[in-house]
C-alpha cells in the first residue's frame, strides 16, 4: 500500500506538471501566432507550421490552434487549463459558447466536464434553430475479420436529420455497389440539438428492425402514427417497471416478513427496498478522497460486515456496490489471494441480474470460497 501511495503522488505531481507545461504551451503559442512567428519563418500559416516544424498531426494541430486562439482571446481560460478544470477535449467546444459578453458566467459551467457533457450544454446554450425529425434505414456492410468473407447485414439508424421540411417521414435507403463498410460492433452516437433534443445514431441487426414494427403494429391503437421514440419509450418503461420489482421497489410493496429468515444471506424484499431508496441506486462505496463512487452499472447488494464474520443482512449492514468495489471489498477483508480461487467459478456460475440484484462476495462464508454471488429473485434475497 505505501508503495501505491507512493507512486500515486508521483503521478499526481507529473500530472500537475503536464498540465501546467500545456497551458504554457499555448500561452508561447498565442504570442507566436499574435506575432506571426510562423510567417517570419517561411510558414503560410500557424497550422502549417504546427503540422511541418513541430510535427504535430493534423487533429493535433487543430485543437493547439484552437486552443491558442481562445487563449488570446480569454486569457482567464489559461488558469483553469493549468489547474485541469478543463481538459483539452473541452476547449473546443467551449470556443463555441463563449463570447466577451458571456465569459465571466459560462466559463465556470464548463469546469469538470467531459467532451460529451460540454457538447449538450453548448446545445443548449446556443441550440439548433426548429431541428426537424426523420427516420433513415441504411444497409450497411459489415467488416470481415482478415482472410474471411464479409456477410452483408442490414442495419439502422434512427436520426432526426436537418432538414426544410419538419414533418416526420421515414425512408428506406437501397443499398448501391459502392455500399461502405462499417464496424463490427459501431458505437453509438449522440449529438445534442438543444437542452432537451437529442439525435441518436444507433446500428441495429435487421432482427431488431422486425420486432420494431412488430412492437409498432402492436401498439398501433395506443400510438397510430407509430413514432419510434414513442414505442422505444413504452417498451423502456416497460423494462425499467420489471427492473424496480426485482428491486422491490414497487407501488404497493408487501409488509415486512414478523420473523426473519434463518438464513444470514437472505436479503428481505422490505430491506432491499430500503437499501436501493437510501443509496438512491448508486454505488456507495467510500474512496480514499472521501467520495463515493456513484456508478450506477453492475449494482450489487454488499454486507459491509460480511455474511462469514458474523454480519447480518439489515440495511445498517447492505450497501450497494457496482461489482468493482464489491469485489474489491472482498479482497480487503479475505485477501486478494483466497479471492481469486472463486472468482472465475463466480462468474462462470452466477451471472447477474438485469438491474444489478446480486449479493457480493463479502456476504459469504470465507470457509466457503469466499465466494460468491447468489442471485436474488423479487422478494428474496441472496
Amino acid at each position: 500500500m505505501t508503495d501505491a501511495r507512493a507512486l500515486s503522488r508521483r503521478i499526481a505531481s507529473l500530472l500537475a506538471e503536464e498540465r501546467s507545461r500545456l497551458a504554457d504551451f499555448l500561452v508561447a503559442l498565442a504570442d507566436f501566432d499574435r506575432q506571426r512567428g510562423w510567417g517570419t519563418l517561411g510558414y503560410a500559416s500557424l497550422f502549417q507550421y504546427l503540422e511541418r516544424e513541430l510535427r504535430l498531426t493534423s487533429s493535433a494541430a487543430a485543437r493547439r490552434m484552437t486552443a491558442a486562439a481562445l487563449v488570446q482571446r480569454f486569457p482567464a481560460v489559461v488558469e483553469p487549463l493549468r489547474d485541469g478544470r478543463v481538459c483539452m477535449s473541452v476547449v473546443y467546444e467551449l470556443s463555441k459558447a463563449l463570447t466577451p459578453e458571456n465569459a465571466g458566467e459560462v466559463l465556470p459551467r464548463f469546469y469538470g466536464l467531459s467532451k460529451r457533457e460540454a457538447e449538450a450544454l453548448v446545445a443548449e446554450l446556443r441550440p439548433v434553430a426548429n431541428p426537424p425529425r426523420r427516420e433513415v434505414v441504411t444497409a450497411l456492410a459489415r467488416t470481415a475479420p482478415p482472410l474471411r468473407a464479409s456477410a452483408p447485414a442490414e442495419a439502422r439508424t434512427a436520426s432526426p436529420v436537418p432538414e426544410r421540411t419538419s414533418p416526420a417521414k421515414s425512408e428506406r435507403v437501397q443499398p448501391g455497389p459502392d455500399l461502405f463498410s462499417a464496424p463490427a460492433r459501431p458505437r453509438d452516437e449522440v449529438v445534442p440539438l438543444d437542452a432537451d433534443l437529442r439525435r441518436y445514431h444507433v446500428t441495429v441487426s435487421k432482427a431488431f428492425l422486425a420486432k420494431l414494427d412488430a412492437a409498432k403494429d402492436a401498439l398501433s391503437h395506443a400510438i397510430p402514427d407509430g413514432d419510434t421514440e414513442a414505442v422505444l419509450t413504452a417498451a423502456l418503461d416497460l423494462l425499467l417497471e420489471k427492473t424496480d420489482r426485482r428491486r422491490g421497489l414497487v407501488k404497493r410493496p408487501r409488509p415486512a416478513p414478523q420473523k426473519p429468515s434463518a438464513d444470514p444471506r437472505h436479503v428481505p424484499a422490505a430491506v432491499a427496498r430500503e437499501v436501493w431508496k437510501r443509496d438512491g441506486g448508486r454505488c456507495s462505496f467510500r474512496l480514499p478522497d472521501g467520495s463515493v463512487c456513484g456508478s450506477t452499472k453492475r449494482l450489487e447488494l454488499d454486507h459491509i460486515d460480511p455474511v462469514a464474520l458474523g454480519g447480518r443482512s439489515t440495511a445498517d449492514n447492505l450497501r450497494l456496490c457496482c461489482r468493482n468495489h464489491n469485489s474489491l471489498h472482498a479482497e480487503q477483508v479475505f485477501g486478494r489471494e483466497h479471492m481469486e480461487q472463486f472468482r472465475k467459478d463466480a462468474d462462470r456460475s452466477a451471472p447477474a441480474l438485469a438491474g444489478g440484484s446480486t449479493s457480493g462476495a463479502c456476504g459469504e462464508g470465507a470457509e466457503a470460497a469466499g465466494s460468491t454471488r447468489t442471485q436474488r429473485r423479487r422478494g428474496t434475497g441472496s
